[in-house]
Protein backbone atom coordinates (compact mmCIF):
# COMPACT_ATOMS: atom_id res chain seq x y z
CA UNK A 1 0.00 0.00 0.00
CA UNK A 2 1.34 3.71 -1.26
CA UNK A 3 0.74 5.84 1.62
CA UNK A 4 -0.32 9.67 0.61
CA UNK A 5 -0.56 13.41 1.39
CA UNK A 6 -2.82 15.40 -0.77
CA UNK A 7 -1.60 19.12 -0.50
CA UNK A 8 -3.41 21.51 -1.58
CA UNK A 9 -5.02 24.96 -0.71
CA UNK A 10 -8.85 24.14 -2.31
CA UNK A 11 -11.46 21.56 -0.53
CA UNK A 12 -13.07 20.49 -3.59
CA UNK A 13 -9.73 19.61 -4.98
CA UNK A 14 -8.41 17.71 -2.39
CA UNK A 15 -12.14 15.77 -1.72
CA UNK A 16 -11.70 14.87 -5.16
CA UNK A 17 -8.23 13.64 -5.07
CA UNK A 18 -8.93 11.82 -2.18
CA UNK A 19 -11.82 9.76 -3.74
CA UNK A 20 -9.62 9.07 -7.26
CA UNK A 21 -6.76 7.60 -5.07
CA UNK A 22 -9.27 5.96 -2.97
CA UNK A 23 -10.83 4.09 -5.44
CA UNK A 24 -7.53 2.61 -6.69
CA UNK A 25 -6.84 0.13 -4.20
CA UNK A 26 -3.22 0.21 -3.52
CA UNK A 27 -3.09 3.56 -2.76
CA UNK A 28 -4.33 4.94 1.06
CA UNK A 29 -4.88 8.74 1.23
CA UNK A 30 -3.26 9.20 5.23
CA UNK A 31 -3.46 13.18 5.57
CA UNK A 32 -4.04 16.38 4.05
CA UNK A 33 -2.52 19.67 4.33
CA UNK A 34 -3.91 23.16 3.09
CA UNK A 35 -0.64 25.26 2.64
CA UNK A 36 3.20 25.45 3.33
CA UNK A 37 2.70 25.24 7.15
CA UNK A 38 0.85 21.97 7.38
CA UNK A 39 3.04 19.88 5.04
CA UNK A 40 5.99 20.38 7.24
CA UNK A 41 3.60 19.63 10.22
CA UNK A 42 2.78 16.00 7.99
CA UNK A 43 6.12 15.58 6.78
CA UNK A 44 7.07 15.38 10.75
CA UNK A 45 4.11 13.74 11.71
CA UNK A 46 2.84 10.41 10.45
CA UNK A 47 5.04 8.26 8.17
CA UNK A 48 4.05 8.31 4.72
CA UNK A 49 5.78 7.80 0.76
CA UNK A 50 4.26 10.47 -1.23
CA UNK A 51 3.53 14.03 -1.17
CA UNK A 52 1.18 14.67 -3.81
CA UNK A 53 1.71 18.62 -3.89
CA UNK A 54 0.03 21.82 -5.54
CA UNK A 55 2.47 24.47 -6.54
CA UNK A 56 0.89 27.14 -5.64
CA UNK A 57 -0.66 27.69 -1.52
CA UNK A 58 -0.45 29.92 0.77
CA UNK A 59 2.65 30.61 2.47
CA UNK A 60 5.95 28.67 1.49
CA UNK A 61 5.13 26.94 -1.54
CA UNK A 62 6.78 25.90 -4.65
CA UNK A 63 10.74 25.19 -4.75
CA UNK A 64 11.60 26.61 -1.42
CA UNK A 65 8.52 24.13 -0.19
CA UNK A 66 10.01 21.37 -2.37
CA UNK A 67 13.85 21.66 -0.49
CA UNK A 68 12.58 22.20 2.75
CA UNK A 69 10.46 19.13 2.86
CA UNK A 70 13.16 16.76 1.36
CA UNK A 71 16.00 18.42 3.60
CA UNK A 72 13.40 17.06 6.47
CA UNK A 73 13.02 13.86 4.47
CA UNK A 74 15.03 13.08 2.19
CA UNK A 75 13.22 9.26 1.57
CA UNK A 76 10.01 10.74 1.34
CA UNK A 77 9.06 11.34 -2.98
CA UNK A 78 7.33 14.17 -4.32
CA UNK A 79 4.66 13.91 -7.30
CA UNK A 80 3.80 17.93 -8.55
CA UNK A 81 0.33 18.41 -9.22
CA UNK A 82 -0.03 21.79 -10.48
CA UNK A 83 -1.63 24.08 -13.33
CA UNK A 84 2.30 25.12 -14.57
CA UNK A 85 2.49 23.77 -18.32
CA UNK A 86 5.47 25.43 -19.01
CA UNK A 87 8.38 22.83 -18.93
CA UNK A 88 10.63 24.81 -17.16
CA UNK A 89 8.30 24.32 -14.04
CA UNK A 90 8.58 21.10 -14.23
CA UNK A 91 12.78 20.70 -14.86
CA UNK A 92 13.05 23.62 -11.87
CA UNK A 93 10.58 21.00 -9.30
CA UNK A 94 12.56 18.45 -10.43
CA UNK A 95 16.01 19.46 -10.05
CA UNK A 96 14.76 20.88 -6.36
CA UNK A 97 13.88 17.20 -5.61
CA UNK A 98 10.58 16.32 -6.95
CA UNK A 99 10.42 12.58 -9.04
CA UNK A 100 7.24 13.32 -10.46
CA UNK A 101 5.16 16.23 -12.12
CA UNK A 102 1.52 16.11 -13.83
CA UNK A 103 -0.55 19.01 -14.79
CA UNK A 104 -4.17 19.66 -13.29
CA UNK A 105 -5.23 18.77 -16.89
CA UNK A 106 -4.06 15.53 -17.05
CA UNK A 107 -6.52 11.91 -16.82
CA UNK A 108 -7.07 10.98 -13.57
CA UNK A 109 -5.58 7.51 -14.60
CA UNK A 110 -2.13 9.44 -14.94
CA UNK A 111 -1.78 10.48 -11.46
CA UNK A 112 -2.34 6.97 -10.32
CA UNK A 113 0.30 5.76 -12.36
CA UNK A 114 2.20 8.64 -11.45
CA UNK A 115 1.64 8.16 -7.68
CA UNK A 116 2.45 4.39 -8.08
CA UNK A 117 5.69 4.75 -10.18
CA UNK A 118 7.16 7.56 -7.75
CA UNK A 119 6.15 5.41 -4.99
CA UNK A 120 7.52 2.36 -5.85
CA UNK A 121 11.22 4.29 -6.50
CA UNK A 122 10.86 5.91 -10.13
CA UNK A 123 10.01 9.20 -11.55
CA UNK A 124 7.07 10.63 -13.58
CA UNK A 125 8.44 13.24 -16.39
CA UNK A 126 7.89 13.80 -19.94
CA UNK A 127 10.35 13.22 -22.17
CA UNK A 128 10.78 17.33 -22.69
CA UNK A 129 11.53 17.20 -19.15
CA UNK A 130 14.35 14.68 -19.58
CA UNK A 131 15.82 16.48 -21.88
CA UNK A 132 16.14 19.80 -20.68
CA UNK A 133 17.50 18.10 -17.79
CA UNK A 134 20.00 16.52 -19.24
CA UNK A 135 20.80 19.66 -21.47
CA UNK A 136 21.80 21.79 -18.22
CA UNK A 137 23.38 18.76 -16.59
CA UNK A 138 25.77 18.96 -19.93
CA UNK A 139 25.77 22.67 -19.81
CA UNK A 140 24.32 22.63 -23.19
CA UNK A 141 24.82 26.06 -24.72
CA UNK A 142 21.31 25.57 -26.23
CA UNK A 143 19.61 26.69 -22.89
CA UNK A 144 17.32 30.31 -22.66
CA UNK A 145 18.32 32.96 -21.03
CA UNK A 146 15.65 32.62 -18.41
CA UNK A 147 17.37 29.12 -17.37
CA UNK A 148 19.76 30.87 -15.36
CA UNK A 149 17.30 32.84 -13.24
CA UNK A 150 17.03 31.44 -9.87
CA UNK A 151 13.88 30.12 -8.57
CA UNK A 152 13.28 33.39 -7.01
CA UNK A 153 13.58 35.31 -9.74
CA UNK A 154 11.75 32.70 -11.96
CA UNK A 155 8.88 33.35 -9.67
CA UNK A 156 9.02 36.92 -10.00
CA UNK A 157 8.88 37.02 -13.46
CA UNK A 158 5.85 34.72 -14.05
CA UNK A 159 3.78 37.32 -11.34
CA UNK A 160 5.02 40.32 -13.52
CA UNK A 161 4.17 38.89 -16.87
CA UNK A 162 0.83 37.98 -15.53
CA UNK A 163 0.00 41.87 -14.99
CA UNK A 164 0.78 41.36 -10.82
CA UNK A 165 2.06 44.75 -9.40
CA UNK A 166 4.55 44.95 -7.64
CA UNK A 167 3.22 45.42 -4.44
CA UNK A 168 0.47 42.77 -4.93
CA UNK A 169 3.88 40.49 -5.91
CA UNK A 170 5.77 41.38 -2.43
CA UNK A 171 2.50 40.67 -0.08
CA UNK A 172 2.27 37.32 -2.08
CA UNK A 173 6.15 36.29 -1.61
CA UNK A 174 6.11 37.80 1.93
CA UNK A 175 8.72 40.28 0.62
CA UNK A 176 8.92 44.37 -0.02
CA UNK A 177 8.71 46.15 -2.63
CA UNK A 178 12.47 47.13 -2.73
CA UNK A 179 12.97 43.27 -2.29
CA UNK A 180 10.92 42.69 -5.84
CA UNK A 181 12.02 45.70 -7.58
CA UNK A 182 15.35 44.69 -6.81
CA UNK A 183 14.93 41.22 -8.29
CA UNK A 184 12.94 43.03 -11.19
CA UNK A 185 16.55 44.68 -12.25
CA UNK A 186 18.20 41.45 -11.80
CA UNK A 187 15.51 39.14 -14.31
CA UNK A 188 15.86 42.07 -17.25
CA UNK A 189 19.54 42.23 -16.74
CA UNK A 190 20.00 38.72 -16.89
CA UNK A 191 17.32 38.66 -19.96
CA UNK A 192 19.14 41.28 -21.51
CA UNK A 193 15.90 43.49 -21.48
CA UNK A 194 14.93 47.24 -21.23
CA UNK A 195 11.65 47.67 -19.77
CA UNK A 196 8.27 45.66 -18.36
CA UNK A 197 7.10 45.64 -22.52
CA UNK A 198 10.16 43.58 -23.38
CA UNK A 199 9.96 41.58 -20.69
CA UNK A 200 5.84 40.69 -21.61
CA UNK A 201 7.24 40.21 -25.08
CA UNK A 202 10.26 37.71 -23.86
CA UNK A 203 7.60 35.66 -22.02
CA UNK A 204 4.90 35.33 -25.11
CA UNK A 205 7.60 33.77 -27.09
CA UNK A 206 9.08 31.46 -24.38
CA UNK A 207 5.68 30.65 -23.60
CA UNK A 208 6.01 31.54 -20.34
CA UNK A 209 3.09 34.47 -20.32
CA UNK A 210 -0.12 32.05 -19.04
CA UNK A 211 -1.51 34.00 -16.65
CA UNK A 212 -1.14 32.37 -12.81
CA UNK A 213 -4.20 30.14 -11.89
CA UNK A 214 -4.40 29.83 -8.13
CA UNK A 215 -6.84 26.80 -8.86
Amino acid sequence: MIRVVIADDHTIVREGLRELLSNAGDIEVVGEAVDGHQVLERVRGVPFDVLVLDMSMPGKSGMELIRQVKSEAPKLRIVVLTMHQEHQYAVRAIRAGASGYITKDAASDQLVNAIRKVGRGGAFISAEVAEALARQAQGGSEAAPHESLTDREFQVLKLLVSGAPLTGIGEELHLSVKTISAHKARILQKLGLSNQAELIRYAIAHNLAEPLDRA
